[in-house]
């Protein structure tokens, strides 16, 4: 059985206090929802969560908040948050398309994409979560100051959302195409669960960091 497909996952999120249910009534007040002035960082695309989990585990002075599009995913970040619950890590399931409605200007200070979706028909291009389409949604919400950080296994894709960057008015402030040997960039990283198993493999993992 495909894990996005396992049923009554829409129901276990529906009833989970973990989960954002309305999360754009939030936009604006996520300061009010954590009930801190914490900064707020966010990851789009988390998967089954080992990533921002960890993150939230070793920052208790930053709130959290991961994203998930499909609900079979998410129930397994919920079920590990079960066993061992974080105040500062909360869940959103929705459609990364819809993301500017959910964050004021300003509220989020970084934001994560990990081994996103290549989408790699041409004609897709415009799903593609580094695209410049996506770099405009996550401009509306991120910090003057703010950072992006993005890694995959891709080298396609990690190649397309560099060339984004000049046409969306973004900077690469750090780029390395194998993270794993680069001492200045490896240093603090978190696996996520795809980077354990294509790491294990041999393959180079292509990581950047960029600003406005």
């Amino acid at each position: 059985m495909r894990l996005r497909n396992i049923a009554g996952s829409r129901d276990v999120i529906a009833e989970s206090p973990l989960v954002v249910h309305e999360p754009e009534k939030a936009k604006g007040k996520w300061k009010e929802i954590f009930k801190n002035d914490h900064p707020l960082r966010i990851e789009i695309g988390m998967g089954k969560g080992k990533f921002i989990y960890e993150l939230a585990e070793k920052n208790p002075e930053v709130n959290y908040i991961g994203i998930e599009k499909y609900s079979s995913v998410l129930l397994r970040a919920l079920q590990k948050m079960e066993e061992a619950p974080l105040p500062n890590l909360l869940f959103i399931r929705m459609d990364a398309e819809e993301i500017a409605e959910v964050f004021g200007r300003e509220e989020v200070d970084r934001i994560y994409l990990n081994f996103s979706d290549p989408w790699p028909k041409d004609r897709h291009a415009k799903r593609r979560l580094p695209s410049k389409g996506f770099l405009a949604r996550y401009d509306q919400f991120l910090k003057k100051e703010g950072v992006l950080e993005f890694k995959t296994d891709n080298k396609a894709l990690f190649d397309f959302a560099l060339a984004q960057l000049p046409e969306a008015g973004w900077e690469a402030l750090q780029v390395t195409y194998d993270l794993h040997h680069d001492d200045r960039m490896k240093e603090g990283n978190i696996m996520t669960e795809y980077e354990e198993k294509f790491s294990s493999k041999g393959n180079p993992i292509y990581k950047y960091i960029i600003k406005r």
